[in-house]
């Protein structure tokens, strides 16, 4: 018997309408689902770091994706979920070093083995109890300490055992708090922050506060979404290469002669006031802490000997205003209780690059080994945490 096929539904601009309407309606609810259940902390930690390609020895960033197989995103689960720190559980015999800082301890123009955490770690130091010390890189580029406590916040539930902390006067200023891009994607954790530890931050009041249905959407949050699957896409070009950061060959070193100019920010000498810098969070940095040391290192700047050096140290600290805060850190180091360690000069001049806070190898080699005798003293007291 011969088979009859049902005839096709004949084409109508009706049928066409129904089609567009449903296709519309479906859109419009998957775009609304999204943005009621808001999936994108739990997408960021789905990462094929670790199974298509290793873990990152330090958190994403990256200016130009096509060389560095690397990019800067702002989600702050992705970021963790594609660092080695992110591994399943912490050794026994391991003491937990985490270093948090700008983009000199983030590494830039060095190799991920060149950094200050991976030299710290490559130096093989055990503590008198026989665990070894694993230092974990989580600087990550722009100077601000606010930023820096919002990685930190983040990454306690790494179960660190000391946190280092190099900074610097340019990552202290109030206006410099909120700059960085991090910061600005991660509005409302900054918000948290200020509120969970009484932060005077400069919020723009222009900005609201709650993102929209719509920017909670799909479509509003495409660009995350996007960055998040072209963060594994560089993991497997990464593995592959090595390469996380494109390191020019030539790169116009650190200014030498500086100008006749003795303002920082809109400070003029004499006195830098205290309360014009983030102390508080340093103050909040120990509370997210809690019972884990801080160790504060007063970072190695580049001190020019060009012209006008006898006005500026170099390109970022005019000499009044970086003694002042040098001062100020100490004195509030004292009067805290704050661990800290100052490196100030303690770097060779040639020993810096494109900028008067980062490093070469050889400087790095040297920085760190200062920090490793500070950490020796600290841990072989009872109250370092054995």
């Amino acid at each position: 018997m011969k088979t009859t096929l049902p005839s096709p539904t004949p084409w109508s601009p009706r049928f066409a309408r129904n089609v567009l309407l449903k296709a519309l309606g479906l859109f419009v609810a998957c775009n609304l689902l999204y943005a009621l259940v808001e999936p994108l902390p739990m997408l960021g930690r789905l990462s094929a770091y670790n199974h298509l390609s290793p873990w990152r020895m330090r958190l994403p960033y990256g200016d130009d994706p096509s060389q560095s197989y690397n990019l800067s995103l702002f989600q702050l689960e992705a970021l963790f979920a594609s660092h080695e720190i992110h591994t399943a559980s912490k050794p026994a015999d391991e003491f937990r070093v985490l270093v948090i800082g700008d983009s000199s301890i983030w590494g830039y123009l060095l190799e991920p083995d060149d950094t200050l955490a991976a030299r710290l770690t490559a130096a093989g130091y055990r503590l008198p109890g026989g665990r070894r010390l694993r230092a974990y890189n989580l600087g990550y580029p722009v100077m601000s300490l606010t930023k820096d406590l919002l990685l930190l916040r983040r990454a306690m539930r790494y179960q660190p055992d000391l946190i280092l902390w190099p900074l610097t006067l340019e990552s202290m200023p109030l206006d410099k708090q909120l700059f960085p891009p991090l910061l600005q994607h991660n509005l409302e954790e900054a918000r948290d922050l200020a509120s969970d530890y009484r932060l005077d931050l400069p919020f723009d009041p222009s900005v609201k506060q709650t993102a929209s249905m719509w920017e909670k959407s799909i479509i509003g949050q495409r660009r995350a979404l996007a960055d998040l699957l072209r963060l594994q896409l560089y993991g497997i070009a990464w593995s592959a290469t090595g390469i996380d950061h494109a390191i020019p060959e030539d790169y116009i070193p650190r200014m030498q002669d500086l100008p006749a100019d003795e303002t920082f920010h809109e400070f003029q000498p004499p006195d830098l006031p205290a309360s014009s810098l983030a102390f508080d969070v340093i103050t909040a940095a120990h509370q997210a802490a809690g019972a884990v040391p801080i160790l504060i290192v007063n970072e190695p700047v580049f001190i020019s000997q060009g012209e006008h050096s006898d006005i500026r140290y170099n390109f970022y600290y005019p000499r009044w205003a970086y003694d002042d805060y040098r001062e100020l850190l100490s004195a509030r180091c004292q009067q805290s209780g704050w661990r800290c360690l100052d490196l100030w000069d303690a770097i060779d001049a040639e020993e810096f690059t494109n900028t008067a806070i980062h490093l070469t190898p050889r400087g790095v080699e040297q920085m760190a080994g200062l920090v490793l005798q500070e950490i020796a003293a600290m841990t072989a007291a009872p109250c370092a945490g054995q």
